[in-house]
């Protein structure tokens, strides 16, 4: 989260266009959105072209806040970014299966994806379906009888060259990148008009698809389950 308590910076970083938006997030507004158009859609992200775009918002967002900008969120859309899908299917010796019993498998299936791929870093955790004795639940809620769980995940991953890259950009500006998010991902979530990507990614990081396992904030006003993955991430 920025310091600027009622406003949170995007950067977004695609092949046709790198743009930054400014959220009030009381409103869920963007009150600033400036955009620079990439010449020949290239497959790179072009550093320098960044750089210059930077130099001309940063000042103009600092301004109008009255303070420095600290944090900001980047929203990526880079062929370099990962979809990965696993699956466990687990006995269960119990009278019930649990969300203790869910954590269990959820927590196999991280180390499965880190194990296996290491030069990547999480952006995404979702859980797509679970399956009870056959049976498909788009949604676990308390405990369900069943002898057998199959969970099936996706990961979506940022290499980790390419993130430390886009964060020595903005440590130029003494900027610090809170968390990256995937644009295709935010783009198939909500029906939102593109220009509003900094909108959809604040209700994602807020909660708002249920089977994501999400990174929680330092003072969570409301706990959930999948709170406890924080330190999964870490």
């Amino acid at each position: 989260m920025t310091e600027e308590l009622n406003f949170e910076a995007y950067l977004v970083i695609s092949q046709k266009k790198y743009e930054i938006q400014l959220l009030d997030k009381k409103n869920l507004k963007n009150i600033f959105k400036e955009q620079i158009l990439v010449e020949n859609y290239v497959d790179f992200i072009d550093y320098n072209l960044l750089s210059s775009f930077l130099d001309k918002n940063i000042f103009k967002i600092e301004k109008l806040i009255g303070k420095f900008l600290k944090n900001i969120f980047v929203i990526i859309e880079n062929k370099k970014v990962l979809n990965s899908y696993l699956g466990i299917k687990k006995k269960n010796y119990f009278t019930s299966i649990d969300k203790q019993y869910l954590e269990t498998s959820l927590t196999e299936l991280k180390d499965i994806f880190k194990e296996n791929y290491q030069s990547h870093k999480i952006m995404h955790f979702i859980i797509n379906r679970y399956t009870i004795d056959g049976v498909n639940y788009n949604l676990f809620d308390g405990e369900i009888d069943g002898e057998s769980m199959l969970v099936e995940v996706k990961f979506i991953s940022i290499p980790i060259i390419l993130m430390k890259e886009i964060s020595q950009v903005l440590e130029k500006y003494q900027i610090n990148v809170d968390r990256f998010f995937d644009r295709n991902y935010i783009n198939n979530f909500s029906e939102l008009d593109s220009s509003d990507l900094s909108i959809v990614a604040f209700n994602i990081k807020n909660g708002q698809n249920q089977n994501e396992i999400g990174l929680v904030t330092k003072n969570p006003k409301i706990k959930g389950f999948f709170e406890k993955f924080f330190q999964l991430f870490s």
